[in-house]
């Protein structure tokens, strides 16, 4: 009794330690998600990654259990990339800080092995932190002008005159920006999220799973694509009240049920052309 006792004691602590350290950290990453749609699924990152690792409880206390003090250098390096965040108002570093100090943490108290099992839902809380500035421009502007390069085509393709001047769509009765929010890297962002879990559920094999996930990044770029173009045809033959507002938004969730069900259909694809072992299939079909 008195052991459990003392381990619930010291993870307490660390736990209370690692809140107060990270607790600023924690409270912007969370006004973030709340105010920045592009991460908006942040909220459910953790709740994942929590039952992706009760999920392996039985593979973690089978592992073996042992601590390495390479996990205090860990800490100790997060820390120190923390204060660097801080001093340098860099908010990618503060929040990478948290999660290295989390790694650190289960390798010092629990050792590699028991660290290896919980790898993937570890990395899983790298979809919940925003990317640096830098690096989102750098995606972001690429996907405005490939989504109006697609939607330009796509118009003339049907006979509605438009002309492209960068990311600006012109036509008869209205002008159409293909804005930052409007780029397609906040469903890119999403449907990648749900591609890993969604890819993580649906095949136990390594290579389907990553090719799962992969698949988001072009599905996502037609799908939105798509919405432009749709969007500048509803602008022709019905007004510019079809690109604004309420019409706008809807068809954004639109186009992310069908982005999901393209995902389905490749899901299903690749089953077709490589069947899941009959072993798999049967335990599938049993837990169905």
């Amino acid at each position: 009794m008195s052991i459990d006792r003392k381990k619930i004691g010291a993870t307490l602590v660390v736990a209370a330690g690692f809140v107060l350290l990270y607790r600023h950290v924690m409270t912007k990453l969370t006004l973030d998600w709340w105010t920045d749609g592009n991460y908006s699924h942040g909220f459910f990152i953790i709740p994942i990654a929590a039952y992706l690792a009760w999920e392996r409880r039985d593979r973690f206390y089978a592992a073996t259990h042992r601590p390495t003090v390479f996990g205090l250098l860990v800490i100790v390096g997060s820390i120190l990339v923390l204060a660097g965040g801080v001093l340098g108002s860099e908010l990618f570093l503060t929040r990478i800080s948290l999660l290295g100090t989390a790694v650190g943490i289960v390798l010092f108290f629990f050792g590699w092995a028991r660290l290896g099992v919980l790898a993937f839902p570890m990395a899983f809380l790298f979809l919940m932190i925003p990317l640096p500035a830098i690096i989102f421009n750098q995606i972001a502007f690429p996907l405005q002008l490939l989504a109006s390069r697609f939607g330009e085509a796509t118009l003339s393709s049907v006979n509605i005159p438009v002309l492209r001047e960068g990311n600006v769509l012109i036509l008869a009765n209205t002008t159409l920006e293909v804005a930052e929010a409007c780029s397609g890297i906040r469903s890119l962002i999403s449907l990648l999220t749900l591609g890993i879990v969604f890819g993580y559920f649906a095949d136990s094999r390594v290579w389907v799973r990553s090719l799962i996930a992969l698949s988001s990044v072009p599905v996502a770029i037609v799908a939105n694509g798509a919405r432009v173009a749709g969007t500048g045809i509803a602008a022709h033959y019905v007004g510019p009240a079809a690109a604004e507002g309420f019409f706008h938004e809807f068809s954004g969730w639109i186009v992310f049920i069908a982005a999901f069900a393209m995902m389905l259909v490749i899901q299903r694809g690749i089953l077709l052309v490589a069947p899941r072992p009959r072993a798999e299939a049967k335990a599938a079909a049993h837990a169905a």
